[in-house]
């Protein structure tokens, strides 16, 4: 690829061009993302680049896309399938969870197929269209998640999936489409299970990923405190977790998604049982509201976990 400058969504775009243009067996489907480019316009030109054959618009069925991604994976294409909000991948979680996850245990068949789209809140789209429903998958042996922060994660970890001979759902944060940019001259790399420390410190640390990084960040400015990225929810990089947990002694989990049984509570569970002698506090969590997200701006900022939110966590995790 040539140099890059741009947009969270732009770099999404950007993997999937040249990941088409490097292979000829990757393919896009998925509703509108032909002639009209995607309802965020995450496929806006490969139509005209790569014809219909290989940018495949699709009726309005979840189960549909899934079932011919998995069926076009299976006969040795790498499709790439687009759900216009992740909110409803569960429509597809049969076909995802009970075949394409299982097909190697149970006859050795790869399914080298990515299923990617929007989630996440912050844009008032209420409780249909800002879910962070990646929790309902991690307990999925056989799917591999992950969820990118950063405008470059957002191209290398796209391209690492699509490389990726096992089933990935693509979870990318539609607040940060538009409201990250980056450029680079020589296009960044990077593998599925690997963390990235997004922020140094000695005194806490807090895991999270996605968006609520940038909250983390925001609110850990001014404080001894170490961010982590997971990027990648499952594999986890459970040695850098380990790591980072032993050395700060503190550990804060951030999570966009809802608290109770939520990603938080396994990445709180296993930093417990692995780290608990390094430990000088309780793993402390935060996460989103026990509740349907609200469509109105105030009520959703009340339930999304914001800086104040982190902390105060923090302030308690220190003090202990």
């Amino acid at each position: 690829m040539t140099a890059f400058s741009g947009t969270y969504v732009d770099a999404i775009r950007q993997a999937l061009f040249d990941a088409m243009e490097a292979d000829p067996r990757v393919c896009c489907l998925g509703e509108d993302i032909g002639t009209y480019g995607g309802a965020f316009r995450a496929t806006e030109g490969l139509l005209e680049r790569f014809g219909a054959d290989r940018v495949i618009d699709t009726p309005i069925s979840e189960q549909a896309i899934a079932g011919a991604a998995i069926g076009a994976a299976l006969m040795g294409q790498r499709p790439v399938a687009e759900f216009q909000f992740m909110d409803f991948a569960l429509l597809a979680s049969d076909l995802m969870v009970n075949f394409a996850a299982k097909a190697h245990w149970r006859w050795g068949a790869t399914v080298p197929a990515v299923f990617r789209g929007p989630s996440g809140a912050g844009n008032g789209g209420g409780p249909f269209h800002s879910q962070n429903p990646e929790g309902h998958f991690l307990g999925s042996p056989g799917l591999k998640v992950v969820a990118p922060g950063t405008v470059r994660d957002a191209y290398a970890l796209l391209r690492a999936a699509i490389d990726d001979p096992d089933p990935v759902l693509f979870f990318e944060h539609k607040h940060l489409y538009r409201r990250l940019k980056d450029e680079w001259d020589e296009a960044p790399t990077a593998r599925l299970g690997e963390a990235a420390l997004r922020k140094d410190g000695s005194k806490a640390c807090v895991i999270t990923y996605g968006a609520a990084q940038h909250v983390a960040l925001e609110a850990v400015a001014d404080l001894d405190v170490a961010v982590l990225d997971l990027r990648t929810l499952w594999p986890l990089d459970d040695e850098t977790i380990a790591e980072l947990a032993k050395r700060t002694h503190r550990v804060l989990v951030l999570t966009e998604a809802s608290l109770t049984y939520g990603p938080g509570a396994e990445l709180a569970a296993r930093i417990g049982e692995t780290c608990f002698e390094w430990l000088d506090a309780p793993v402390l969590r935060v996460g989103a509201a026990d509740t349907p997200i609200p469509a109105s701006p105030p009520l959703e900022a009340a339930y999304l976990p914001g800086t104040k939110a982190v902390r105060s966590a923090l302030d308690h995790l220190l003090a202990w």
